[in-house]
């Protein structure tokens, strides 16, 4: 193990960088929040982002990677242990910010920066990866699979949420197009010549309503209709939407996603209508974050003044569930102060954007940078890190 810092000093050293960087990481916050841009769009975010982390670094960042370009990604350190930060960026189509990504951006900005200086002192390799589009498209699922993550031994980020919790209960999903192809024909003079599209998608729908009592526990599924005809006086000849389900694990959504299938083809096999599913190119996984990491950054809350609650009810999917299959992780949560606060929605997006949300990327920053200093310093959880045992 190399000769490194003492804890205390880093810690000390990485709380003044963010201390002296607040107005940056506040005004980084609030221009993302201001100017909210769904996934795989959001072209101004990642600039800023990038433009940022040079100005307050000196470190080139690459904005561009693989087939994403609105991902970014930023190094510095020289050690061998190689620690990613996660920011992500994207907003809610109306709602905007209602998930408070450009707080995630914000610590993870802060974080970088202020590990910058220390990293090589610390022995590690600080990387920071912008990953768009975790809404709608899993940018880390497509990163994981074209190796911007490779070379990681941890991969840290903080998601806003109503209070501190230790981490997310997320679920696995997994999306569905699901196409009905009927026939039309005057709904009137001639409905027997039809084939109603609609019809079977209603089919569809009584029958997963049905479904839902035999549901094993922590399995759901909801969806949307996108259309289902252009005329009342003309037998639909399509009609579709969208389903997800969601499970504990990987295996029971799978189960899940196959009482999805079998309720489409009901529809279909009972009005003779054609179905065409189309699963989506990705699942997100479920999380499983590293019990090590969670510690050092359950240790380093009262440092900002924060006490972690209970533990957070399962609820949504995130594509950092897929990295932490890969990689030992930490996804926790950073409270906005209001324990009845629901994410995407209206007012979790007010939040994020008004002096909770300043504070909460403030302290993110701080958390996550000691969090990484644990990592560095810590004999046990380091070499642990770097070989990838439980020893």
């Amino acid at each position: 193990m190399p000769d490194i810092l003492a804890v205390d000093e880093a810690k000390s050293r990485v709380r003044a960088a963010v201390e002296a960087n607040r107005d940056a990481v506040i005004d980084v916050s609030r221009r993302i929040h201001a100017d909210p841009e769904i996934g795989l769009q959001e072209t101004r975010a990642a600039r800023l982002l990038v433009d940022r982390i040079g100005a307050a670094t000196g470190v080139e960042a690459t904005l561009g990677l693989g087939s994403l370009p609105t991902a970014f990604r930023a190094e510095v350190g020289s050690g061998e242990l190689v620690v990613t930060l996660c920011a992500e960026y994207d907003a809610l189509p109306e709602i905007g910010h209602g998930c408070g990504h450009n707080i995630i951006a914000a610590s993870a900005f802060g974080a970088f920066t202020a590990l910058a200086p220390i990293a090589d002192d610390l022995g590690i390799t600080v990387r920071l990866l912008g990953t768009p589009a975790e809404e709608n498209a899993g940018g880390k699922v497509t990163l994981l699979d074209e190796g911007a993550f490779d070379g990681t031994h941890a991969a840290l980020m903080v998601h806003p949420g109503p209070e501190d919790s230790i981490e997310m209960n997320p679920y696995a999903s997994g999306g569905i197009q699901i196409e009905f192809t009927g026939r039309e024909a005057h709904a009137s003079a001639a409905p027997h010549d039809g084939v109603n599209a609609l019809d079977a998608m209603t089919i569809m729908l009584t029958a997963i309503g049905l479904a839902r009592q035999q549901l094993e526990p922590s399995q759901q599924i909801h969806g949307i209709v996108q259309h289902g005809g252009a005329a009342p006086n003309v037998i639909p000849g399509s009609a579709g939407g969208v389903w997800m389900g969601r499970a504990a694990t990987a295996e029971a959504l799978e189960r899940v996603i196959a009482v999805i299938r079998r309720c489409a083809e009901a529809g279909a096999h009972a009005t003779g209508a054609a179905v065409t599913l189309t699963e989506g190119p990705f699942r997100y996984l479920d999380l499983r974050t590293d019990a090590g990491l969670n510690v050092a950054y359950a240790a380093n809350l009262e440092s900002v003044g924060r006490v972690a609650g209970v533990p957070m009810p399962r609820g949504g999917s995130t594509d950092m569930g897929n990295v932490s299959h890969r990689f030992p992780c930490i996804h926790p949560v950073i409270g906005l102060g209001d324990p009845v606060a629901v994410p995407h929605t209206p007012g979790f997006a007010a939040l994020a954007g008004s002096e909770p949300g300043d504070r909460a990327a403030v302290d993110g920053a701080t958390l996550l940078a000691s969090t990484v200093v644990d990592a560095a310093v810590d004999k046990a959880l380091r070499v642990r890190l770097l070989t990838g045992s439980d020893s």
